[in-house]
This record gives C-alpha cells, sequence and structure tokens, in this order.
C-alpha cells in the first residue's frame, strides 16, 4: 500500500496538534485517502527539549534533513513570522512536495507568489488553517466560488479581540483587566500588538480578499482599527441600547471596486454576531444564489487549528485541482466614494454639542449616546468639532430599544 509521507515545520500548539491528530486519526485517515499518512520528520527550535514524539521520526533543527529525505510528499508548515517560513516553502514546492500552512502574516504577504510556483511544480497549497481557525471557511468559499458570486464578506477573525470585549462587557472590566486575563489564559501573546490593533485579522481579511475577488486592495489604503480605543463606559452605553461591540473585518465588492475594512463595529440582536462570544469566530458569506450563510466556531488553538490542517490534507490528497491564481491590483475606493456614503452610526459625546444637531438626523438617545444616519464625512465634521466624540459604525439591522423601530446600516 501507498504511504503518504509528510513533515511538519515547527512543534508549537499548531504543529503538536496536528502531530497528535494524525497519530490518533490514523486509521480514519486511512479508510477515507485509500493510503496510510505518516508523519516522517518534524523541525524543531531546540533539540534538547524533551518531546512525546515517535522514535522513527526524524526530529531536526535543519530543513535540509528534511528535503534530503528520500520520500516525501507534503510538507505543514505551523511556525510563525514571514522568514524563514516563506523560503521553507519555496524550496518544498521546487522539490515537488504539496505545501499546507497556518501562518496567515507569511501567507498574507506571500500566498500569490507561493501558488504561482506551486502550478509551476504542479503542487497544491493548502491554507484553511490561516483563516478563523477551525472554521472551514476557505473550503466553503471555494465551494460556492464554483457558481455563486460573492458580493460580501463579513467577520470576526481574531479570538484574542473577541475575548477581552466579552469580558470587559460580561464582568464590567478595563480593556487592561481583560488583556491580562487573556495573557493569562494564553490567548494573547506577551506582545499582544498583532491582536489588539488589529493586524492579525487584517492579514486574514487580505486572503480572504484574494480569494473571493481574485484581487486586493492597496493595504496602506485599508481602514485598519484595533480595540483599544474601546472603554468600559463605551460598552456600557451600547449594551443600553441593546448593541454590542465587535471587532468585525468586512470585504464587498462594489461595482467592481472592492471595499475592505477592519475596525471596532456594533451590533444588534439581529445580526448573528451578536452572540459570538469569547475566543469564537465567525464568518458571514454574501453571494448572488444561496444568499447569506454565516459559520461559526473555534478560531484559536491546538486541535481547532489542526482541524483545519488536517482537512487540508485530505483535500490536497483526494483533488488535484489547482486553487485560484492570485492578482494583486491596486483597487482602492477613493476616500470621496467612502465618505458619500449614508451609514448608521453610533456616536458618544463628552459635552451637550449633539443637542444642535438637526433632529432628523437622530435616530435614537440614551444620556450621551446616539445612533445618528450620516456619511462617514459628516461624522467626522462632528468629530473635528468636538475631540472628545467616539464614533462607530453599526453593522446590519438594528432594531431600537422600544422596539417600535428597525433601521438598517447599509
Amino acid at each position: 500500500m501507498t504511504v503518504i509521507k509528510v513533515a511538519i515545520l515547527g512543534f508549537g500548539t499548531v504543529g503538536e496538534g496536528v502531530y497528535r491528530t494524525i497519530e490518533s486519526h490514523a486509521d480514519d485517515l486511512e479508510a477515507v485517502l485509500g493510503k496510510k499518512v505518516e508523519v516522517a520528520a518534524i523541525l524543531i527550535k531546540n533539540k534538547q527539549r524533551e518531546r512525546n514524539i515517535r522514535k522513527n521520526i526524524l526530529v531536526t533543527t535543519n530543513f535540509e534533513d528534511i528535503l534530503n529525505l528520500p520520500k516525501l510528499d507534503i510538507v505543514i508548515e505551523a511556525i510563525v513570522n514571514k522568514e524563514p517560513t516563506y523560503t521553507f516553502l519555496q524550496k518544498a514546492i521546487e522539490r515537488g512536495c504539496h505545501i499546507i500552512t497556518a501562518n496567515k502574516e507569511m501567507f498574507a504577504h506571500h500566498g500569490k507568489q507561493l501558488i504561482e510556483l506551486a502550478e509551476q511544480n504542479n503542487v497544491s497549497v493548502g491554507f484553511e488553517a490561516t483563516v478563523a481557525g477551525g472554521i472551514p471557511v476557505i473550503q466553503t468559499l471555494k465551494q460556492l466560488l464554483k457558481i455563486n458570486r460573492v458580493q460580501q464578506i463579513q467577520g470576526i477573525l481574531n479570538g484574542t479581540s473577541n475575548f477581552i470585549l466579552t469580558e470587559m462587557r460580561e464582568k464590567k472590566w478595563s480593556f487592561a483587566e481583560a488583556l491580562l486575563q487573556a495573557q493569562e489564559n494564553g490567548y494573547a501573546e506577551a506582545d499582544p500588538t498583532n491582536d489588539v490593533e488589529g493586524f492579525d485579522a487584517f492579514y486574514k481579511t487580505m486572503i480572504l480578499s484574494r480569494l473571493a475577488f481574485g484581487e486586493e486592495p492597496n493595504w496602506q489604503d485599508v481602514e485598519r482599527e484595533g480595540i483599544t480605543s474601546i472603554t468600559s463606559e463605551l460598552i456600557d452605553a451600547a449594551e443600553k441600547l441593546g448593541l454590542r461591540f465587535k471587532h468585525i473585518a468586512s470585504i464587498s465588492n462594489e461595482r467592481g471596486q472592492i471595499q475592505v475594512s477592519v475596525k471596532p463595529a456594533l451590533v444588534g440582536k439581529e445580526n448573528p454576531f451578536y452572540h459570538v462570544e469569547g475566543v469564537e469566530n465567525a464568518v458571514s458569506v454574501h453571494s448572488d444564489i444561496v444568499g447569506r450563510i454565516t459559520l461559526q466556531g473555534p478560531g484559536a488553538g491546538m486541535f481547532p487549528t489542526a482541524s483545519a490542517v488536517i482537512e487540508d490534507l485530505v483535500y490536497v490528497c483526494l483533488n488535484t485541482q489547482k486553487d485560484r491564481s492570485f492578482k494583486v491590483e491596486d483597487t482602492a475606493v477613493s476616500d470621496q466614494q467612502r465618505s458619500c456614503k449614508e451609514e448608521l452610526w453610533f456616536v458618544h459625546a463628552q459635552s451637550n454639542y449633539f443637542q444642535s444637531l438637526p433632529s432628523n438626523l437622530i435616530e435614537q438617545t440614551f444620556k450621551q449616546t446616539y445612533i445618528i444616519r450620516a456619511t462617514k464625512r459628516e461624522v467626522e465634521g462632528l468629530a473635528n468639532q468636538d475631540k472628545e466624540i467616539s464614533y462607530f459604525p453599526i453593522v446590519g439591522e438594528y432594531q431600537t430599544a422600544n422596539e417600535d423601530k428597525v433601521l438598517t446600516a447599509q
């Protein structure tokens, strides 16, 4: 019987999870693939550290040892940072190996080049684990794209930020207190910048944009904002109006222009993201035939992410069809186009300045918090006049607190 030989690069949370899953589900994999899957080698950082790895597996700190194996079919990469991982995967492809990666930062920067190189060498690239952990959003999109035209994708793509916002609301904690809890639970790194400033979600959003629309906007033109400006006072005011803060990535194709943002927004009870709590992730896809579907599940962790890698492994072994090529074009929407669209906004002011606004702009108020319908330019103009104003968009439908009116954010 033919054996599928696999190498795993990295033995941290994800790499170890992949190894344990291959070991524990060996019979299931063999039943599905008709072949036995064997881990042939594992790349590690520190050879002195004790690890529970079978003795017949090559454990090495030198990637060249792995490339020199007499038989190697698939290389699974579960390291961090752009290098040396990008170089490792290039060499693996040139060796004739299929590759699977869980590295969203590296793949956001170099996914296009890896897929092009894979096509030249007649191998496949799996990247399910780069977005939303255990949620099968990549394969779902690939399936939809066969016939459906995707119009919009929105998602909660970072479990750490979602956990912090949940803890702040439920336990009335400050941002600092919730962040510390996230670090103690192992959800946030000692340096949490990638998560709380939105970089992690941004990389995932770029990957989704390329897959769904074949292109991405100029990175410098994407509105990226983290959650560090959200205070307990803002969360409490939002809750009084039936709204919850979520960190939402949004991608849409409007008249041939790709619009992308990664920023805090508010959702009402009618929005599927309203009940996405803790470290959960969720992705909502709107396409022309099926309409809107929402996927929800664990966004990180050893086995949820390992599950995504194993699904890629099965897909790579069973399906030789290549992924669609990515092309990167400058499709940034002009500031003027962005600013002229009317939206719903949650606005919190320290002063009584808003009392002078025309009443037809104000939909609902609570103390110094206002729900208004206005363009982004109008809201920015208000904030320029009063530096203590905080404002955030409302996503989807919002039912007013007295339930006599439903407002829709376009």
